[in-house]
């Protein structure tokens, strides 16, 4: 597989197992735990091998939501799962990588700046946010959904399911948190894609990993997120999907999905 980094030079991606999937259940929910087989979070899908994605589909996956850029969609599209019965949803989170990246200087990202930036997402793109649990709740098997790495967009997507199920803020911390380990196979896994997509914005990839993989705790960025989301909005975390069309009847029926036997 391969994508261009510039008109004439070709980079070859290697397909591989995810670094960072995990399904969301077991899970303390608003009436019980969050089943398994609901809900996967993962990076990137495209890049799974063959073998994995006849895994995934055999063992009950029917919907992908892919949460990543229109930009990081096009370097490498839906990979081999493309080739498989499952339903297809792109809800980009974000316009572009670049969106808000100030030019010239790095940007910050420490954990509390990466938590008011999640924050911002979750107002920015509700009506997606929404639609993707819209495809979570309707969907008649398992759904996934995934960004690059599985943390930022990802992360941002499970707190907006958990907290519809009703889970505490511990629950959804703890999800988030999850994926610290696995931060230097995420890299080694997407540095091709990202370097590219980083390169063609200005920006060096390794030098923005670093601040990133900082030794401070990830659940900073997501308490943070829960934080400020509260402050601004009554006390109501969902307060801007709620106003984006996430209500009680679909609220009601993730509920009654996720504790389905």
């Amino acid at each position: 597989m391969t994508i261009a980094i510039d008109d004439a030079t070709p980079a070859a991606i290697e397909l591989s197992a995810p670094a960072n999937l995990r399904d969301l259940g077991g899970i303390p929910i608003d009436g019980g735990v969050l089943r398994s087989g609901l809900a996967i979070r993962a990076d990137d899908l495209a890049l799974v091998t063959e073998a994995d994605a006849a895994a995934l589909v055999a063992g009950g996956l029917t919907a992908v939501i892919d949460l990543r850029t229109g930009d990081e969609a096009a370097m490498t599209g839906r990979g081999p799962l493309a080739a498989l019965p499952v339903a297809y949803h792109h809800l980009p989170l974000m316009a572009s990588i670049g969106a808000g990246m100030p030019r010239g200087e790095l940007p910050a990202f420490d954990h509390v700046s990466m938590g008011e930036m999640y924050a911002a997402m979750v107002e920015r793109a509700a009506p997606h946010l929404v639609g993707a649990l819209a495809v979570i709740a309707l969907s008649p098997g398992t759904t996934a959904f995934h960004c690059s790495a599985g943390r930022d967009r990802t992360g941002v997507l499970a707190a907006a399911l958990l907290l519809a199920l009703g889970a505490d803020d511990d629950a959804i911390v703890a999800d988030y948190a999850r994926t610290g380990p696995n931060m230097s196979a995420i890299h080694q896994r997407t540095r091709a894609i990202m370097g590219v997509l980083m390169s063609r914005l200005g920006f060096d990839l390794e030098q923005l990993s670093g601040l990133t993989d900082s030794d401070d705790p990830m659940d900073v960025s997501m308490r943070t997120m829960l934080a400020r989301l509260r402050e601004r909005h009554d006390g109501d975390a969902l307060a801007p999907l709620r106003a984006a069309g996430l209500d009680e009847s679909l609220i009601a029926r993730l509920r009654a999905r996720a504790l389905a036997a």
